[in-house]
Formats: structure tokens, C-alpha cells, sequence
């Protein structure tokens, strides 16, 4: 097991020096083109994270294992809200802006219980991922409409801590720290799933643990490094954005290529307890005056992520 554990801690030791290249890349990115880092959170920072998901969608479909495809998106979207979150609020509370409260966070509700309706009948077809990549683009018109609609006040809070560059070097930057995340991602995914497979751990919980997991270790150590840097709105940005991106583009791959008949545990346990972490979030956002995730809902969060886990053991699927 000498390799899969070099690779494990490589991939560690990468995602950390590239999540803080990333976060400064887009941060920097997102002033000189007058874009507030929310967006940037909502957009770049969301695609570029969710793309480990989509690679796994594609190779599950390409395998015929568009199960696999639709477990790691929901997976991936509870890791986010419930582990990425919970972690990130532990080491700093996290503000959360009205704008997120009235406009992001319910597009998020909005996409998650669309998704439910097409996955109500355990089938994934054609009809049901145009409907979901629709609402993909639907999501990011509403989104820059949001952003007209914003004054300059967000974007003068966050210009005293983004990093001064140019518009070259910036985007470099954030291009370069998005190829180490996704490699680094990787590196880790392989190494842990090799180390399990070795302790004989069945493929199943693989996937709906160290997969999703693995998926979600950018949106981790992007969120972390935002957060630490007092740049809130792409820490929590770039989970409502990967959310949406994981049900209406990673999970809407695998039903464009054939039509997915589902396990009935796919929607009655797993969309259910990431739609119950997606409300508990907005919950816990509109609790509070300020509004502010802090470190005892964050707390919760990661003890619910915790639970889930263990529920997937005890289930041994």
C-alpha cells in the first residue's frame, strides 16, 4: 500500500498550496473584470470544483454505471452542505449576506426539489436532463441578473483583501490552482480508494464515501482557504454554485445517454437527507441576526455528515 499512501498524502500536501492559488486567482480575477467574488463563487469556482463530479459522471456513463453517476452527485451535495460547510464554519463562522439568503440559497431549493420531482418515478431519462441542464442556465441568468441588480457595496468590501494582479497573471493563477485541485482531487480519490479496497471495504461504500468524499475536497479546500482569507461569499458561493452544478449537470450526464432505472434507496435515503442538509442550511442561515453559519451549527452540520456515513455502514451499502 506504499504508493496509494504516498499518493494520499501528495494529494493532501497539493490541494493545500493550490486551494490558496485558486481562492487569489479568482478573487483577483473576479475585481478586474468588476465581477463580485459571490459570482465568481457562483460561476468559475463552481464549475471548476465540480469538476472531479462530472469526470466520474462521464466515466460511469461511458461504463454503463449511470447509478454511480447519480449516487455521486447527491453524495457530492450532501458532502458539501453537511462536511464542506460544517468544517469551514468550525474554523470561521461564516457571514451570510442577504442577497445569498433572498436569491442564491432558494435557487439551490428551487433546483434540489426539481431534481426530486424528475428522480420520484426511480428513472433517469432524456426528457429529465434537458430539464435539468435548462434549469442549469436558467440558474446562472437569474444569477447574473442578481448581479446587475447588486450595488457596488459587496464588491468594495472584498477589494481590500483580493490580491493585487494582473488580469494575466490572475487568470494564470486561477487556472493553474483549479488544474492542481482537480489532479490533486484525484491523486487522493485513487489513493484512499485503494487503501480501502485493500482493507476490504466493498466498492459500493467506496463510491458513496470516499468517491463523493474525494469529488468534494476541492469545494473544501477552496471554501477553507475563502474563509480564512475573510473572503465569505466565495466559501459559500462555490457550494450553492457546485450544488447546483452537481444535480443539474453531473447527475443530467449519465440520462443523455440512456434512460437510468434507479434503486428506490437512491430517492427515499439519500436525495432525502440532502434535501433535509439543503433546508437545514437555509434554516440555520435566517436563524441568526447577523445572519452567520458559526461554529456550533457548523458543528451540527459535520456531526449530520458523521451520521450519514455511519448509516451507510450499518446499511453495508
Amino acid at each position: 500500500m506504499l504508493y496509494p499512501i504516498l499518493a494520499l498524502l501528495a494529494g493532501l500536501a497539493l490541494l493545500v498550496w493550490s486551494a490558496d492559488h485558486f481562492v487569489n486567482g479568482a478573487a483577483a480575477t473576479a475585481r478586474n473584470f468588476g465581477m463580485s467574488p459571490l459570482l465568481i463563487g457562483l460561476t468559475i469556482v463552481a464549475f471548476g470544483t465540480s469538476a472531479p463530479e462530472i469526470l466520474v459522471s462521464i466515466m460511469a456513463t461511458i461504463s454503463d454505471s449511470g447509478d454511480l453517476a447519480v449516487g455521486n452527485a447527491l453524495g457530492s451535495n450532501i458532502a458539501n452542505v453537511a462536511m464542506v460547510l460544517g468544517i469551514t464554519a468550525l474554523i470561521a463562522p461564516l457571514p451570510v449576506k442577504s442577497g445569498v439568503i433572498r436569491q442564491e440559497i432558494p435557487v439551490m431549493i428551487a433546483v434540489t426539489i426539481l431534481a426530486g420531482i424528475l428522480l420520484f418515478d426511480l428513472r433517469l431519462a432524456m426528457i429529465d436532463s434537458v430539464l435539468l441542464f435548462i434549469a442549469l442556465f436558467a440558474s446562472l441568468y437569474m444569477f447574473r441578473r442578481f448581479q446587475r441588480n447588486a450595488g457596488d457595496d459587496s464588491v468594495a468590501e472584498e477589494a481590500e483583501e483580493i490580491p493585487k494582479m494582473t488580469t494575466a497573471k490572475a487568470m494564470l493563477t486561477l487556472f493553474v490552482g483549479l488544474g492542481v485541485l482537480i489532479i490533486s482531487s484525484r491523486m487522493l480519490v485513487w489513493g484512499a480508494t485503494e487503501i480501502a479496497t485493500a482493507l476490504g471495504v466493498s466498492d459500493l461504500v467506496i463510491g458513496l464515501t470516499i468517491v463523493a468524499i474525494g469529488t468534494s475536497l476541492p469545494e473544501l479546500a477552496a471554501s477553507v482557504a475563502s474563509a480564512l482569507k475573510n473572503h465569505h461569499d466565495i466559501a459559500i458561493g462555490a457550494v450553492v454554485g457546485s450544488n447546483i452544478f452537481n444535480l443539474a449537470a453531473v447527475m443530467a450526464i449519465p440520462g443523455l445517454a440512456a434512460p437510468i432505472e434507479l434503486d428506490s434507496l437512491v430517492l427515499n435515503r439519500d436525495y432525502a437527507i440532502m434535501l433535509a442538509f439543503t433546508l437545514l442550511l437555509a434554516v440555520f442561515a435566517l436563524l441568526q441576526r447577523p445572519r452567520t453559519i458559526n461554529r456550533f451549527q457548523g458543528g451540527i452540520l459535520a456531526a449530520g455528515y458523521a451520521g450519514y456515513l455511519a448509516l451507510l455502514y450499518i446499511m453495508n451499502v
